[in-house]
């Protein structure tokens, strides 16, 4: 993490001769337009909207106006792509432009999971690529000065840090309030005290949409004994933006919304019969200058981009970031099963009528409901919802987030991955030529279903046979062979009708290069053997992020 204050009184405008390429030009995006076009920078404006194509036609006439990424990174002239799309797609295509040989710019957060984030931060180095995350609050000059405040022990040792970012503005239904608002403050304070916590907390409340957290407060220890918490909502009567610094001699305060920016507190702490008094001091306001944040910091993109240097906010301050986020957002979620289980004798749900068997391994919040029986030794993952009137025989293997509908029984030789979703009354075998007068116990053939597999409403799976990740099994179907990965299958015998994203949508109309588009998620998916799908933007063993997993229309609207 580059941690070197930056002296941005003196912008010096760094031109590109219109080499750059703003990818999504939305509610953020916009404003990345407006500054590298003012920076003469801007070559290329991409935006999937159609309405944007023609809003921007006219005000930025020198700029090119496409709707599809893959003309971004084809363009041999585009040296550099700022990235300000929704935060699930920021890694494949930062990942892509990279690959490509382009130097990337992408808003916060770097990526969602931290593997995705070191994944990119080793793929720049490997490339010698420029990598740099839109962390905007370092380029403040507030922020700037504040850090030279510190650096230069004007507020003696550090002890507390803490950061209000409050608001009633705009509220997402899939990312939560920790990861829209805190990036910035987390970025902020690593950077002021150049360490990164060893502990941290996390709690908060959803009040609006069920799990989405509206209202966070992180608290975090560092090594150097400091302090600090950082305190979100979009839940508030009012804005604030306030960074508070204690420090043994003075107090710093940073407040966004205000006039005056950045005010010291020269406030001590005097001991008097061995009681602590406060004394307070006249406040003192630091003059800053007046550079816009936003355009010091993509004028240090481009000068970046020329130079050749090492960005202040490069991936790996963003992967710094990012760790404190997936630590916080751990914490956020053990707090919640730790009030869970404490209204709880166990982890997980059986209602009166169910029955659950001695040996069983039952993950965290699942659920199995009226009149089921979970047999000896069963394992069910975390999160699994088992419905009415079903069976789950010994030696059964579940997987995380299993769906299993109403009357299903399922017997000993499947084998059920994550994210499997098994439709009401579908019927399991384990042997192919049962006779009650013959026992073959022993002889069970294993049935596997592999992740995120969807099994249709009363179909029939015929034992010994594997289902593909993700493959869609329609209703009614008899599988009798292998179903191969993000097939669709059909009839009796079953027949593969075609392809099915991760999302349940049939993919058809491939375009001239063969990749064929899933209308919610975007996801691109080319069949580079014939019989063989793979999804080009998330790997098939990667879960489906987070912010990715809300339905935004029925099947029947996104058909039409």
């Amino acid at each position: 993490m580059v941690s070197a204050t930056a002296n941005w009184a003196g912008l010096k405008k760094v031109f590109m001769k219109k080499h750059v390429a703003v990818i999504g030009a939305g509610y953020w995006g916009k404003n990345l337009v407006r500054n590298f076009y003012e920076l003469d920078s801007l070559r290329l404006i991409c935006d999937a909207n159609p309405d944007i194509s023609k809003m921007f036609k006219d005000v930025y006439p020198d700029a090119t106006i496409v709707q599809d990424y893959e003309l971004v990174l084809l363009d041999k002239q585009i040296e550099a792509v700022a990235i300000a799309t929704p935060a699930v797609k920021h890694y494949a295509m930062a990942k892509r432009a990279l690959e490509i040989g382009k130097d990337v710019f992408v808003e916060k957060p770097l990526s969602l999971t931290v593997g995705e984030g070191e994944s990119l931060v080793k793929l720049a180095a490997e490339r010698k690529r420029i990598l740099m995350v839109g962390h905007i609050l370092q380029y403040h000059p507030a922020v700037i000065k504040l850090k030279e405040l510190i650096y230069n022990g004007e507020l003696g040792k550090i002890q507390y840090i803490y950061s209000n970012r409050l608001n009633m503005g705009k509220i997402r239904s899939a990312e939560n309030i920790l990861w829209s608002f805190a990036p910035h403050d987390i970025s902020i304070m690593l950077s002021l005290l150049r360490e990164e916590p060893v502990s941290i907390t996390c709690q908060g409340g959803a009040y609006l949409n069920h799990d989405v957290a509206d209202v966070t407060m992180s608290q975090f220890v560092f090594p150097s004994g400091v302090r600090g918490h950082i305190y979100v909502s979009w839940l508030h009567p009012f804005k604030e933006q306030r960074l508070v610094v204690v420090g043994s001699e003075k107090m710093a305060v940073f407040d966004d919304t205000a006039q005056e920016k950045l005010v010291v507190y020269p406030h001590k702490v005097e001991w008097k019969n061995r009681i602590p008094t406060a004394v307070k001091a006249m406040e003192e306001l630091v003059p800053i200058g007046d550079n816009e944040p936003l355009q010091a910091e993509c004028n240090h993109f481009l000068e970046c981009v020329q130079e050749r240097k090492n960005p202040i906010t490069d991936g790996q301050e963003g992967l710094s970031v990012l760790k404190v986020l997936n630590a916080c957002e751990a914490s956020l979620s053990s707090s919640s099963q730790a009030q869970t289980k404490a209204a709880s004798a166990t982890p997980y749900f059986v209602h009166e009528t169910a029955s659950v068997d001695d040996g069983c391994k039952i993950g965290n919040r699942t659920k199995i409901w009226h009149y089921s029986h979970i047999l000896k030794n069963a394992k069910i993952g975390e999160n699994c919802i088992v419905g009415q009137n079903c069976s789950i025989a010994s030696e059964v293997s579940i997987g995380n987030n299993v769906k299993v509908q109403n009357n299903v029984s399922i017997y000993t030789g499947v084998i059920i991955e994550e994210d499997v979703f098994l439709g009401p009354s579908c019927v399991f075998t384990n042997v192919r030529n049962p006779r009650s007068q013959i026992n073959r116990h022993a002889l069970y053939e294993k049935t596997i279903f592999r992740r995120g597999a969807t099994i249709g409403a009363n179909a029939t799976i015929v034992c010994g046979v594997e289902v593909g990740r993700y493959a869609f099994v329609g209703a009614g179907a008899v599988v009798t062979k292998d179903v191969p990965d993000y097939a669709l299958v059909m009839g009796n015998p079953s027949r593969q009708a075609g392809w099915m994203s991760r999302h349940g949508h049939r993919l058809k109309n491939p375009d001239e290069k063969g990749i064929m588009y899933c209308p919610e998620s975007g996801y691109r998916y080319y069949e580079e053997v014939p019989g063989v799908l793979r999804c080009l933007d998330l790997n098939e063993k990667d879960p489906l992020p987070s912010a990715m997993s809300q339905g935004s229309q029925s099947s029947r609207q996104f058909r039409k």
